[in-house]
């Protein structure tokens, strides 16, 4: 990669997060770190308003942007949904193709959209299945969890063969066993419930927030799940 590429590239990553490390341009590139001080100071001379917080990183004076792409919300949630499901596929032409793409368009998102678009890639797991799933409610609960909004559901369970109504705070969904599973909080159980979304027979949004468990982290819940069964 030329040395033009680069600068260019940097600065299309430099838009992709609201602050980035030194280091995570270094691994991209697989320059060195001085190399990098290099680059950002030629992009800094050449107008570009970088600044930098000592010990965090680098990041793009507010109000500077490459012409942007208008991507509404459900688009950007669709993207990140995108970007879990190939992480998980063992084509690496693949994964390097989009990991591009996706450098490019994350590189023109609103604030807003940055700050949803990372909070989302804690919330969601890909899967290795490629099966069909009848659902229509999957982008609804991903709105409800980029919004901390309240949401009353009616549930089948089939084990229990009952139907149940439910107030949950939604906070993540993973895919396994042919379904979409949604964590949640159960306001009426005081706990940690997961329910199939085939399985939510009806939901309404009840334009309430919750205020807790809003740094919620699906891989850490996974940890915390199965520590008793792996000790």
């Amino acid at each position: 990669m030329d040395r033009l590429t680069r600068l260019t590239s940097i600065l299309i990553q430099l838009q992709s997060k609201k602050i980035i490390v030194a280091k995570e341009i270094a691994d991209r590139f697989e320059i060195s770190l001085r190399t990098v001080y290099r680059d950002i100071k030629t992009l800094q001379d050449a107008g570009v308003p970088i600044g930098s917080e000592n010990g965090k990183g680098y990041f793009l004076v507010s109000g500077y942007h490459l012409p942007p792409i208008m991507l509404n919300e459900k688009e950007v949630n669709t993207l990140v949904t995108a970007e879990k499901l190939i992480q998980n596929q063992e084509d690496n032409s693949l994964q390097s193709d989009f990991s591009s793409l996706l450098f490019k368009i994350k590189s023109v998102l609103r604030e807003f959209q940055k700050e949803n678009y990372e909070k989302l890639e804690n919330r969601i797991a890909p899967s290795y299945l490629k099966i069909p799933f009848q659902s229509n409610s999957l982008s609804d609960f991903k709105n409800a969890i980029i919004k901390n909004e309240i949401v009353e559901i009616i549930y089948h369970s089939i084990h229990k063969k009952e139907i149940s109504k439910r107030t949950i705070n939604p906070l993540g969904v993973y895919f396994s066993n042919k379904a979409w599973i949604l964590v949640s909080f159960c306001n009426n159980k005081k706990e940690y419930r997961e329910f199939r979304l085939d399985r939510i027979t009806d939901y309404k949004f009840t334009n309430s927030k919750f205020e807790n468990l809003t740094d919620f982290d699906l891989t850490k819940y996974f940890i915390e799940k199965y520590k008793p069964k792996l000790t």
